[in-house]
């Protein structure tokens, strides 16, 4: 897709997307809809993206319009499994515009058989690896290496880049509305530990270490020990996690009130160190898993 297809794509998704619930859409509506899915799928256009002078990511509003326009086209269908209503093995009803995406061994990505499934309009590098069960939403963009681990969600227009390890059972939101919302983006060689959840637009940088069991939302602050700040997500900014920061889980004590005379302590991440030879030996990806 070129550049000038991709202004006239966004220009109908956008007429089309602008037109009242109860109007009937035109017939061209689910050629777009396809056009922008076929787009996502092979990274020729993103959900979210990084601007070059800032190092900000920003949403890209067009694109999810034309996501959310592709639930309003859809209607439900059956997409069971099977070999015929007696040998049914897996039920499954939904939007007709989003099925499971189609994969060929060309593709170059591993998904290994138990239950995972990705959905159409997300992007997969070649090289990623998918362990059952695990999902990938509409929009995700998925980098070069990285691991999406048993359990591992990537929701909708989460956006991941290369050499990640998602480890088991950890969440990255989605984030589809508002259509201009931050997107949560992990950046290259990051380590997502098991049952983390990264939400609400939540930026971690390249080279982080996530440990197991750490929440980061926007309204989570975290403890930097190193730097002796506190990162937290201000102005309309999302929540960054510094590059290379190692976080785990902590707790911070309540000061004052019934709370203290309870010994209550809430949940909080603290950034304990920042990456060495050491985190590296202990963070370090088996190629040949890959």
């Amino acid at each position: 897709m070129t550049s000038s297809d991709a202004r006239e794509l966004e220009k109908r998704i956008d007429f089309l997307a602008a037109t009242p619930q109860a109007a009937q859409l035109p017939d061209d509506a689910r050629t777009a809809v396809r056009k922008l899915l076929d787009a996502l799928e092979t990274g020729r256009v993103r959900a979210a993206e990084k601007d070059a002078a800032s190092g900000q990511w920003q949403a890209v509003p067009w694109v999810k319009r034309g996501i959310l326009l592709g639930f309003r086209l859809g209607e439900i269908v059956d997409m069971s499994l099977g070999n015929g209503d007696a040998d049914i093995v897996f039920s499954f009803f939904d939007k007709d515009t989003y099925p499971p995406r189609r994969l060929t061994r060309a593709d170059g990505i591993r998904v290994v058989p138990g239950g995972s499934s990705i959905r159409r309009g997300a992007y997969l590098a070649s090289g990623v690896v998918c362990m059952p069960p695990m999902y990938i939403n509409v929009g995700a963009h998925v980098g070069a290496g990285t691991m999406i681990d048993s359990h591992a969600l990537v929701g909708s227009c989460a956006q991941v880049g290369e050499r990640v390890h998602l480890s088991a059972a950890a969440q990255l939101g989605g984030v589809l509305e508002p259509v201009n919302a931050s997107p949560v983006v992990v950046e290259d060689d990051v380590v997502i530990g098991g049952n983390c959840g990264v939400y609400e637009g939540t930026v971690v940088r390249k080279g982080a270490v996530i440990g197991a069991g750490v929440i980061l939302t926007r309204g989570t602050p975290v403890y930097d020990l190193e730097r002796q700040t506190i990162h937290r997500a201000e102005g309309g900014r999302p929540l960054i996690i510094p590059e290379n920061a190692v976080v785990v889980p902590g707790a911070r004590s309540i000061k004052d009130g019934w709370g203290q005379s309870q010994g209550i302590s809430l949940q909080t991440p603290v950034i304990v160190k920042y990456r060495d030879e050491k985190t590296d030996a202990a963070t370090a990806l088996e190629s040949w898993l890959r």
